[in-house]
Parts: structure tokens; sequence; C-alpha cells
């Protein structure tokens, strides 16, 4: 094409080139997808002998009776002081996982760091069938259903039976009654229809629902006809301590046969567990 002073300028199609690169920015987008996909993904990271007798099984589950899963500090720090603190458990695998929340659980080869978010398998020495996790990391919302399937998926669902502890602020407690001071912490439980135990606490009632974690794993239980009760403890102290580590114990005497309580701790072992927080003055002091 030439114009009006006799340049030559070449002609190209705007609705190709505009063509071309929207072709790009969608290559682009996907591969930024898949990237954010493969780093977001979920990873349970055995030791050597669960990996072995993974594969040893044909089909690559464990058998498991009772698995108890503590979600939360409280719930977490309560079976590492009331049920973990015996000598009758191992440490045997634990969950990878990266997202804006939980940076530090994402080196799958190096296990957690003591005293790091995390979450942590046990297994009990003298009945291996019996399973504690302890999951203290933030799990995203696009993560639950993958951590659902690949933990519960390990394990072999004919006779497993799951209890999942986990707390939340009492604030989140809908109640048309004033909640007194005495009354907080306090239990209140739910269960999949598989579950046909009674409960040692009252169900939740509605309008109240369950999110995070606790919910992704009893919705698990549920759709796949797996016994499973939820304990949810409420409370009104955003730092674990002992009070509310004690709200629980109800939960695990029907696995008492199972599982060794320690009856009464001294204040130096509860002490570890439990931030003691003092207390901080107001404006006025």
């Amino acid at each position: 094409m030439a114009t009006f002073f006799g340049e030559v300028l070449s002609v190209y199609s705007r609705a190709v080139e505009e063509d071309d690169d929207d072709l790009d920015d969608e290559n682009e987008d996907e591969r930024i997808h898949r990237e954010i996909e493969e780093k977001r993904e979920v990873h349970i990271v055995w030791c050597p002998e669960v990996a072995q007798s993974l594969e040893d099984s044909g089909s690559n589950t464990l058998q498991c009776s009772d698995l108890i899963i503590a979600v939360g500090t409280n719930a977490a720090g309560f079976l590492s002081a009331y049920v973990l603190n015996t000598e009758s458990w191992d440490a045997v695998g634990h969950v990878s996982l990266w997202n804006e929340r939980s940076r530090g659980s994402s080196r799958q080869s190096i296990a957690p760091l003591p005293g790091e978010p995390a979450c942590l398998f046990y297994r009990h020495r003298d009945n291996p069938a019996v399973l504690v996790c302890q999951s203290t990391c933030y799990i995203a919302e696009d993560q639950l259903f993958q951590w659902t399937e690949k933990v519960l998926g390990c394990l072999q669902k004919r006779g497993l039976s799951v209890m999942v502890l986990s707390d939340s602020p009492v604030a989140e407690y809908k109640t048309p009654d004033y909640l007194y001071g005495s009354a907080v912490p306090f239990l209140r439980s739910l269960k999949s229809s598989a579950s046909k135990g009674q409960a040692l606490c009252p169900a939740l009632e509605q309008p109240n629902i369950l999110t995070g974690l606790p919910a992704a794993v009893l919705s698990h239980c549920q759709v796949h006809q797996i016994p499973a009760v939820l304990y949810q403890c409420y409370t009104d102290v955003i730092s674990p301590d002992s009070i509310t580590m004690e709200t629980y114990k109800p939960a695990l005497l029907c696995l008492s046969k199972l599982v060794k309580l320690e009856p009464c701790l001294s204040a130096d072992v509860l002490r570890k567990f439990a931030i003691i927080t003092e207390a901080q003055s107001n404006l006025y002091t």
C-alpha cells in the first residue's frame, strides 16, 4: 500500500494478530493456572515402614480401626498432653501443602519443625490399627477435598471409625439464650448416618454450621458411609489452655480400651502444651 508521499507500507490484518494474541494469552493463563494447581497440591509423606506397608497391601491402603483427628490448637494440645504424652506412639507421617497461610508445611522431604503449624500422623505401637492426626496448620478451601480424599483414601473403609475433635470461638456459636461465663467452654457433636453409637454431649443445634477441615472430613464420611462423630469445643480463649483441653476428655472415654489417657497431669506437663498468658492492662490501669 502506498501513501500520498509514495512510501510503501506493509499491510497486515489486525484480526489475525489479535486472534494470535488472544491464543497466547489463553496459553499463558493455562500455564499459570496449572503451576498454581501443582503448587497447591496436597501430599502425604509416610515413614519408610508405612510406605512399604502401603505398597505391600495391593490396594495401597492401610488397615485402620480408629482414626482420631484433632483440628486446632486446643484439640491438638489435648491429644499431645493426654494421649501422645505416653511412650506408646510413633510419628509415622505428615501432610505437605502450601498456601498463603501455611508456607512452612510445603517441605515434602523434611518433617515440620517442633512448634511449627503442621499436620502430623501418629500410630499406636501396641495396636497399629489406631491412628492419630494432629492438624494445626491452615488448609485452604480448595485443598480440603484433596486432604480428605488422600488421607482417608489411604485407609481401608471396612471397619473404620473416625472421631474428629475441633475447637471454635464461642462468638461463632448461635443460640437464643444468653451464655454465662461458667458455661464456657462446652462441647457439641455431629455424627454421620453410619454412626450408631451415642454421642457423649448434646448435638449441634441449628442454625450452627461447621466449616473447614472438620466439615470436610464429616462430609466425606457421610458420602462413603463411614461411621464418624465430631466433637466441637466452643471456647472463649484464643490460645491453648488447660481448661479447654480438659473439655475433650469425655469424648475419648469410648476409646478407653484402645487409647490410654493420662488421668492427671502435673502443671509442668500442661505448661508445655498450654500458653499461659498474663492479664494485660487496660486503658485505665
